[in-house]
C-alpha cells in the first residue's frame, strides 16, 4: 500500500495531464467546456476517480459524459504514458456535483435572509404583551424578604 501522499501527488498529476490535454487525447466537437475539478487515487493506486464538470444545460452536460465514457481508455493510455509508473490505475469519470450544491446552498441562504429581514421587520413594530417593566420593584410598597442581620 502506497503512502497518502505519494497517493495525493499521483493524484494532482492525473489531474493536471487530463486537464491540460484533454481537447488533444478527446479529440471530438461535442465534447463541452469540461473542468477537472478534483481526482481522488485509492491507497493501492489502482484506481482514480477523475470529478468534472460541464459548463452548458443538462443536454451539453449529457453530450459531454458520454464522450468522455466513450474516450476513457485514450485518457488512461495517455495518463499512463505521462505518468511512467508500473501500474496506471483505472480511471473512473464522475460528474462534479459541486456547483449544483453550490447553487442550493445559496438559495437556501438567500431564503433564510428573507426570513430573518421579515423577522427583524415584525419585531420592530411588536409590543411587549404585558406592561413595559414586567419585573417588581421595592417602591410598589411590597416587603423586602428578611435579611440575615434581622433575625
Amino acid at each position: 500500500m502506497a503512502d497518502p501522499a505519494r497517493a495525493r501527488k499521483i493524484a494532482d498529476r492525473i489531474q493536471e495531464l487530463i486537464a491540460a490535454n484533454l481537447q488533444q487525447v478527446v479529440k471530438d466537437p461535442d465534447l463541452g467546456f469540461v473542468t477537472i475539478t478534483d481526482v481522488r487515487v485509492t491507497g493501492d493506486l489502482q484506481h482514480a476517480s477523475v470529478f468534472y464538470t460541464v459548463f452548458g444545460d443538462d443536454a451539453q452536460r449529457e453530450r459531454s459524459a458520454e464522450v468522455l465514457e466513450a474516450n476513457r481508455g485514450k485518457l488512461r493510455s495517455f495518463v499512463g504514458k505521462q505518468l511512467g509508473i508500473r501500474l496506471t490505475p483505472t480511471l473512473e469519470l464522475l460528474p462534479d456535483a459541486v456547483p449544483e450544491n453550490a447553487s442550493h446552498i445559496d438559495d437556501l441562504l438567500r431564503s433564510a435572509k428573507e426570513r430573518d429581514e421579515d423577522l427583524a421587520r415584525a419585531r420592530s413594530t411588536a409590543t411587549p404583551a404585558g406592561e413595559a417593566d414586567p419585573y417588581r420593584t421595592k417602591d410598589e410598597g411590597e416587603d423586602s424578604p428578611p435579611s440575615s442581620t434581622d433575625a
